[in-house]
């Protein structure tokens, strides 16, 4: 019967197969090549993930090495089958022109206990093993995973969403379509907000808002570097010039989604002697500059609190900066518009700016 059922696979008849094997798997249900020849209707039918459980389980119990490297064969046909349908996606994805600008595919951290049925999705999806899948699954924040055309990234994001591993993607273009507006100071904050800010042209104004205007915050703190000589005695005097962190600049954004702007304050940039004092430091306070600054700070972000009870707030944007670092040239092409005394090109300033608007995108 084994070769009755290999020549109706030979001549592609299919429905003559399953009946023969379903006989055959009734005599015979140990048999290896039953389990094998089930394998191989799965894989006619497009089940080609059955199929590849079946081969898998096959490869694992067999010792038959007839049996073994048909399996294997099967294996690598399944394995070049999927291969071509995912590159014939991509390029279908990426005909259109407007499909092949630069964009990013991000991931959203999940619980850990789905991690490990995410990691076999992911590992499929992408085409890397579990191991190496279950690492890239970030554990908390956003992580930026690739960069690339947009109709190729989209297609991954698709998939991603459609096994339940959250994550989202965005273009250039998406990033780069809110104006931002350096808040110096709050002039009034009822019954409307109004705000004296200088726009990406240095030219300065006021703008008056509603609070309810605001969709959301987005916080983070920006590493303030120095250039410092490190003289170190080996064989005589060296000098090394290297870059240390001095300080951090605190900031935060408030997105108001239907002018299309962000209003960004930042504690070294807010002039908080000028319009509402948000902090009563008392006459006896003998604070360092520094220490005044985070008292205002803090004042500052608690009456924020207070006012926008209910908008979200995103505030990972650490962690997040951590996985972006390493794609300076996606980057360098995004204009921070953080200018903090002689750290314009820092890329941490980038990396927050990009963290900001994928927020905007992510609650589109």
């Amino acid at each position: 019967m084994l070769d009755q059922i290999a020549a109706a696979f030979d001549r592609q008849e299919y429905k003559t197969a399953a009946q023969l094997l379903k006989t055959f798997l009734k005599e015979s249900p140990q048999n290896p090549w039953g389990r094998f020849y089930r394998g191989r209707l799965y894989e006619a039918y497009g089940n080609w993930e059955g199929a590849k459980e079946i081969y898998q389980h096959v490869l694992r119990d067999v010792l038959n090495p007839k049996i073994a490297l048909q399996t294997r064969q099967a294996l690598q046909r399944i394995h070049d089958l999927e291969q071509a349908k995912h590159q014939a996606a991509i390029a279908e994805a990426t005909a259109n022109p407007e499909n092949a600008e630069l964009g990013m595919l991000v991931l959203e951290a999940m619980p850990p206990e789905a991690k490990s049925k995410a990691a076999i999705a992911f590992a499929q999806i992408m085409k890397i093993d579990a191991y190496t899948a279950r690492l890239q699954l970030p554990n908390k924040g956003w992580k930026l995973y690739r960069i690339g055309a947009i109709g190729e990234l989209r297609l991954y994001g698709q998939q991603l969403q459609a096994a339940n591993i959250p994550s989202f993607w965005a273009t250039v273009t998406d990033i780069q379509t809110r104006s931002v507006f350096q808040v110096h100071s709050f002039q009034e904050y009822e019954p409307h907000a109004l705000a004296l800010c200088e726009n990406e042209h240095g030219q300065l104004g006021t703008l008056k808002f509603d609070w309810s205007e605001v969709s959301q915050r987005v916080e983070g703190m920006l590493p303030i570097y120095e250039r410092v000589v490190d003289i170190t005695p080996r064989e005589g005097i060296q000098r090394q010039r290297k870059e240390q962190t001095q300080d951090f600049a605190r900031i935060c954004d408030l997105h108001l989604p239907e002018r299309g702007c962000i209003l960004r304050l930042c504690d070294w940039k807010y002039n908080f002697d000028q319009g509402i004092e948000f902090a009563a430091l008392g006459e006896n306070v003998i604070e360092l500059d520094q220490a005044v600054n985070r008292i205002h700070w803090n004042s500052l972000t608690s009456f924020l609190s207070q006012i926008l009870p209910s908008q979200p707030v995103w505030s990972e944007f650490t962690s997040f900066a951590e996985t972006v670092i390493d794609f300076p040239v996606l980057l360098q092409k995004l204009p921070s518009n953080i200018h903090l005394f002689g750290q314009d090109i820092s890329l941490w300033n980038s990396a927050f700016h990009l963290y900001s608007n994928l927020a905007a995108v992510r609650r589109t």
